[in-house]
């Protein structure tokens, strides 16, 4: 049950709540093809704050919240609010909570949504802490395998790019080992899976890792791209030596199942070639997509009746 709960790791979802969602979720898409919202969560206040840039995230956890008939309210830029004054986190989660019914936070330290939760007499949702954990990505990615493919179980999984930065890969890695799934990592030697994620799903999962993409595309249902996180680096001399590793482009993409997909958390730098998309297999911006239903399900579940 997730009523009144904090979603900080991944976790904190257990697979019947995911079911649950999933199915909320579909509902919750079908309001929104009606071009319609509901009332569901009216007079209800959703408080953001985003210590990191964000676009897709941040849209759409506030669409989900206007959709539901609620309202927002928001830091846009902390810069100009009272952490420029050195206030701590803790004094902000307090103001925060003391405004609104639920918390979305991103922030660029490990931890800190975790942090957050425990000042907070109100919800928190952890929208992303540097590169440990972002949950509500990884249900909507389960959401978008399920939907677009049909099922989770039985597929081959396949995730390239950087795996040790990637908190979205962080997440989906600890959300799969609970389904019956193979998955390939491909990546450059220095960004490969931290072994902390490996201790989480223990013998769980079945993972091999490889570092060429192309001996596993044919194989593939699920090819998960990811961008090499620049910002991540404190050498800048390592970053160059990966920029470019990998690059999926429309010859790549003939080597794969008719019926696999493409996916990636966004944004994209140059890793997918724009040629790409509008073959079948591209799923990204539909995957992009599906996050203000599975936002509103989520949102819904914890403040709803």
């Amino acid at each position: 049950m997730l009523k009144n709960k904090s979603i900080v790791s991944i976790e904190d979802v257990d697979s019947d709540d995911l079911n649950d969602l999933f199915d909320l979720a579909d509902s919750m898409l079908k309001t929104i093809e009606k071009g319609g919202s509901t009332d569901l969560l009216n007079s209800r206040i959703m408080a953001t704050l985003f210590y990191e840039p964000s676009t897709r995230t941040r849209l759409s956890f506030e669409s989900a919240m206007h959709r539901l008939g609620g309202s927002v309210i928001t830091v846009s830029d902390v810069k100009t609010s009272s952490v420029a004054k050195g206030e701590t986190l803790a004094d902000t989660i307090r103001m925060a909570s003391s405004y609104s019914d639920i918390i979305v936070i991103r922030h660029p330290l490990e931890g800190a949504a975790r942090l957050a939760s425990k000042f907070a007499n109100k919800p928190v949702i952890n929208a992303g802490d540097g590169s440990g954990q972002h949950p509500t990505q990884t249900i909507l990615d389960l959401y978008t395998i399920k939907k677009e493919t049909g099922s989770i179980d039985g597929r081959v999984i396949t995730m390239v790019g950087d795996l040790r930065y990637g908190r979205t890969i962080h997440s989906l890695i600890i959300a799969l080992s609970k389904y019956d799934v193979r998955i390939n990592l491909v990546s450059p030697q220095i960004l490969k899976l931290p072994d902390y994620v490996y201790t989480k799903i223990g013998d769980r999962s079945r993972i091999k890792e490889y570092d060429d993409l192309s001996s596993v595309i044919e194989d593939t249902d699920v090819l998960y791209v990811t961008r090499i996180q620049k910002e991540r680096f404190t050498d800048q001399n390592e970053y160059q030596s990966v920029i470019g590793s990998y690059s999926v482009d429309k010859e790549l993409v003939s080597k794969m199942k008719q019926k696999s997909i493409i996916m990636h958390p966004l944004p994209r730098v140059d890793e997918i070639r724009p040629e790409v998309d509008e073959l079948p297999q591209a799923k990204y911006f539909k995957q992009a997509y599906y996050g203000v239903p599975v936002r509103m399900a989520l949102i819904y579940r914890i403040l709803g009746e």
